[in-house]
């Protein structure tokens, strides 16, 4: 995955070290996280709050590893995901961030998801509500805006997913925030190359996910 990432940045005429590679964890146990971390990898996304819940037991004494939620989060669950995530990509709304800074006991680190998809199950904010929100988040002490996340329609041609790269990127720069989470296992050079910080990768890294048992 390095080397791939290396070429990837090669191509875009990046530093590697510009991209973040976030193992995507969901339904692996515990046990894939910590031999991950022996590989190097500090960094781990995940989507459910009680998946998590259940591993964190596990993981948390692991020394500078981060954990990132980067599945929709419900504003009732947020106060549980504070307990245990340190970054969160997916802020959609003002009420959702009202909530984690009240329950956050130190500095989070946030990222707005934006909606460019016409999908029905896709979450996220509209781009038009994008300057409300991003006022609404630096009202609150406890979180830190650092970038915009999005999830284009799924597509086996990675380059279906350009134009939604791109204009994430757009809005990123039109608020002045240096962090793009976008870009999963199939796109991740068309991300890297449209400006991608984060690239949020799961299969690539540990194959296909199991279902739980």
């Amino acid at each position: 995955m390095e080397d791939r990432l290396a070429r990837a940045c090669a191509r875009a005429g990046r530093r590697p070290e510009d991209v973040l590679l976030l193992a995507v964890t969901k339904v692996f146990p515990a046990e894939s996280i910590l031999e991950a971390y022996a590989l190097g990898l500090r960094d781990f996304g995940e989507n459910y709050v009680q998946e998590f819940e259940g591993k964190y037991p596990l993981v948390s004494g692991l020394a500078g590893a981060r954990f990132h939620l980067i599945g929709h989060l419900q504003s009732n669950k947020s106060r549980k995901a504070a307990e245990l995530f340190t970054h969160f990509h997916t802020v959609d709304s003002a009420k959702l961030a009202r909530r984690l800074d009240e329950a956050a006991t130190g500095e989070k680190q946030v990222l707005i998801e934006v909606k460019l998809s016409s999908e029905q199950a896709k979450h996220g904010c509209d781009p038009a509500d994008l300057p409300a929100l991003v006022d609404a988040i630096a009202a609150c002490p406890k979180l830190r805006l650092t970038g915009l996340m999005t999830m284009p329609p799924w597509d086996e041609d990675a380059e279906t997913a350009r134009p939604y790269f791109a204009r994430l990127r757009e809005l990123a720069a039109a608020f002045g925030l240096p962090h793009l989470s976008m870009g999963m296992s199939n796109d991740l050079e068309v991300a890297i190359e449209e400006g991608s910080t984060i690239v949020r990768v799961g299969t690539a890294l540990f194959g296909k996910r199991q279902k739980p048992q």
